[in-house]
This record gives C-alpha cells, sequence and structure tokens, in this order.
C-alpha cells in the first residue's frame, strides 16, 4: 500500500509529494548527488534505485519550486555494511590569465617604513 510522503527543497523548501510504500529506506535529502548512487525519476521505479532525482516545482508540490534537482537518498548497503554518503566530485576549471592584480589588495599596501 502506497502512503504518500513529503519532502522539501533543500534551496527554496518547496514541499514535494511522493506516493511510497510502507517500507523507507530514506537517508537523507541533499542538493547534490551522492558517488556511486543511482537516481530514479519522479514516478520511476525507485525499489531499483538507489534514491530518487526531483525537480523543484515538478510532480506534486506545494509551491512553485525554485526548478533546481535536488536528491532523496535510501541508505544503501554493500556487504552487510551500510555504505557512507559522499557527494560526488565536480571538477571545476580554474579561470586562465585574468587583467588585474595578482594578489588582493590590503589597505596597508603601498605604505613604506612601516
Amino acid at each position: 500500500m502506497a502512503f504518500p510522503v513529503r519532502y522539501y527543497c533543500p534551496r527554496c523548501e518547496t514541499v514535494v509529494t511522493l506516493q511510497r510504500e510502507g517500507y523507507l529506506a530514506d537517508k537523507s535529502v541533499t542538493p547534490f548527488p551522492l558517488e556511486g548512487w543511482t537516481y530514479a525519476d519522479l514516478g520511476g521505479d525507485y525499489d531499483a534505485a538507489d534514491g530518487v532525482r526531483i525537480v523543484c516545482g515538478e510532480g506534486d508540490t506545494d509551491g512553485e519550486g525554485c526548478g533546481e534537482s535536488y536528491y532523496l537518498n535510501f541508505v544503501r548497503f554493500e556487504d552487510g555494511r551500510e555504505v557512507p554518503a559522499t557527494p560526488e566530485r565536480e571538477l571545476v576549471e580554474l579561470a586562465g590569465e585574468r587583467p588585474g592584480p595578482e594578489a588582493p589588495s590590503s589597505p596597508w599596501s603601498g605604505l613604506s617604513g612601516r
């Protein structure tokens, strides 16, 4: 038997209601996916996934939402032990050379003899 379960967006706190079975193994709701977790879309096969990817404002929501994705993470086990929740790594590309000073200025820059 399915029951309505409510989750809120960690960014804007819009509430979404999902129909879930009586057995819940919820771990957390995060604004980012967890490393190694697989996610079902809203209304998908939740039993075949490690969580649900929710787009804020889609589905049965209370409010308009921000449109950003967030993630309902289920408890996961490997070899009888709970898998720790680790955010997925995101590669960040640093900006190349930019015009301007190389170091931040301070109120004491340019002062001599002090």
